[in-house]
């Protein structure tokens, strides 16, 4: 496919297509890191081309675990985006972060086990900074238009992202609280970091769908709930993606799209043929 989108949207439980898309293509792409979840849908979105991922593949197939996040960035590096919003349900840790609010996190915890969130290794090292894991322009733009809905949103926090599928124990949910942790979710944290190397500015929109399980007053958070409120919030989801997609300017001022620069340690003569063809969409600009 030779048309380039600019904005990339993951779909996470309960979005797994995005209405209003006119002049709508399927693209289905491979990657030097496997297959994506599913088929990009790209279309037009008030104006603006834009491609959809849903990140559990439609029908809701993959775990959190099963996820290759790594195919699932590649693939929107490939098709040309310079940002990524990305919707995930979570779990709030904070009396104040009611279900149906959304946070726009700007910190997050891994308590992953299983996961690759690198596309680096196997020939060529990177070592990016990621103190700040969120594009604080695409953050605070998000927040913005969510807030300007009429939709309750809480700007920044820490999500913890844990390896699931199960929920966490109450014991665990009471530790997180502990550590001053705001949310729980089982996304995220991978497509953050994939998305730094990959130089595309990312933020995630999260949608609150219960209060984990260390509530006293809620009974334990199950799938059946978080199912019946992310209706609810996938509402809200859309109507932000709507309104924000034509907001998001064409040039960068942040530090995202130089990710990579001075990030790089290995010596160009060390790269192999095979290596460079592998992570070309990523590195090429840096041996020209």
């Amino acid at each position: 496919m030779n048309e380039k989108i600019r904005i990339g949207i993951i779909g996470g439980s309960g979005l797994y297509n995005m209405e209003g898309l006119s002049n709508v293509t399927p693209v289905t792409l491979d990657t030097p890191f496997g297959h994506p979840s599913d088929e990009y849908v790209v279309g037009t979105l008030e104006g603006v081309r834009v491609a959809f991922l849903p990140r559990h593949g439609r029908g809701h197939r993959i775990t959190p675990s099963e996820i290759n996040f790594r195919a699932n960035i590649y693939g929107f590096k490939l098709l040309g985006a310079s940002h990524i919003i990305s919707v995930t349900a979570v779990g709030s840790l904070k009396e104040d972060i009611h279900p149906l609010d959304i946070v726009v996190p700007d910190q997050f915890y891994d308590r992953t086990k299983n996961r690759q969130s690198t596309f680096f290794g196997t020939g060529l090292v990177a070592h990016i900074a990621f103190a700040n894991p969120v594009c604080p322009d695409l953050g605070s733009l998000l927040s913005n238009t969510a807030k300007g809905l009429g939709i309750t949103t809480h700007k920044g926090g820490t999500l913890v992202c844990i390896e699931g599928p199960a929920f966490s124990t109450r014991a665990e949910s009471n530790l997180y609280r502990q550590w001053g942790m705001d949310i729980i979710g089982m996304t995220s944290l991978q497509e953050a970091k994939l998305s730094r190397e990959a130089e595309i500015c990312y933020a995630a929109m999260a949608l609150v769908t219960d209060y984990d399980c260390w509530h006293e007053d809620e009974t334990a958070v199950t799938a059946a709930t978080v199912v019946e409120n992310q209706k609810k919030n996938i509402v809200n989801a859309k109507q932000v993606i709507r309104t924000i997609v034509s907001k998001i300017p064409q040039a960068r001022a942040c530090l995202c799209p130089k990710a990579l620069a001075g990030a790089i340690m290995t010596d160009e003569e060390a790269i192999s043929k095979e290596t460079r063809e592998r992570f070309g969409s990523l590195v090429d600009k840096y041996f020209e």
